[in-house]
């Protein structure tokens, strides 16, 4: 056959060193599977931190003085805007896995010319989308009611990524993990939920006795909130700089073993 004749029927379509067509359709896929129950992966958030909010500015603040020269409710706000961030990141990455494990639908991602590394990338950046997404509706929501502009905008904005990183790869192992949703319930019950809760979301840690203040030290979720906080509010309980250094290093080592899993494909393949 000629080669006149081989270009009459379609080519194999040839992609370089970096699949970006394919990140793209996967990362889209990620951000419709939660943008289509909106109500559910984004309002409900919403709405549970104005409920937080009411309970504890409201019955409780009014009974209460100021943190660190900081009204109450201010110093609330980012705690609890960060905490549905978390929520929202750790829960998408994982749950997009352990539904496509359930529902024996991996092949749809592990088909297609896709590597370990832009599926790292997809499932990490539809995650943090949505929990970025969470805590900006949040933050509006709040404007009306006490001052929601950042003092500091770096440290909002390197805090929250980071944040938002962090919970996505914890998802992604979480969902490689997990084999049925009570597995991916208990990370969230005794890992995700008491660290959130006892990282300064709601207090100071400055008016914990000695050993309670010195353990919140050891949280890299107090890190995530206090210089998340100060970027709305200039105030911080703990060293920036630290905060700073070690989300870096627990997100290098979470991404490395990430990536490696998933190259792996450990319990995506069996």
């Amino acid at each position: 056959m000629s080669n006149a004749h081989l270009t009459d029927f379609p080519q194999p379509k040839k992609f370089g060193y970096f699949n970006t067509l394919g990140l793209w359709t996967l990362y889209k896929k990620e951000v419709r599977r939660f943008l289509k129950v909106g109500m559910q992966t984004v309002l409900a958030p919403v709405a549970t931190t104005l409920l937080y909010m009411t309970v504890f500015a409201v019955a409780i603040g009014a009974r209460r003085g100021d943190v660190g020269g900081i009204p109450f409710a201010e110093f609330l706000a980012p705690g609890l805007i960060l905490m549905g961030l978390l929520n929202n990141a750790f829960a998408n990455s994982g749950s997009s896995i352990l539904v496509s494990k359930v529902q024996g639908n991996t092949v749809d991602f592990l088909m297609p010319p896709l590597s370990a590394l832009e599926l790292f990338i997809a499932f990490v950046a539809g995650a943090m989308t949505r929990g970025v997404l969470v805590a900006v509706v949040t933050a509006v929501t709040l404007i009306p009611f006490m001052n929601m502009m950042p003092a500091h905008w770096w440290a909002v904005l390197y805090f929250g990524l980071s944040a938002a990183a962090m919970l996505a790869m914890i998802g992604v192992i979480g969902g490689l993990w997990a084999e049925k949703f009570d597995h991916m319930a208990a990370v969230t019950t005794f890992v995700i939920t008491p660290l959130t809760f006892l990282s300064g979301t709601f207090y100071s840690i400055t008016n914990l006795p000695g050993p309670l203040a010195t353990i919140s030290h050891f949280n890299p979720f107090f890190y995530m909130i206090d210089g998340f906080r100060y970027g709305f509010t200039g105030h911080a309980d703990g060293s920036l700089m630290i905060g700073v250094i070690l989300l870096a290093l627990i997100n290098l080592a979470l991404g490395i073993l990430s990536y490696a899993l998933l190259h792996a494909g450990w319990r995506l393949k069996s």
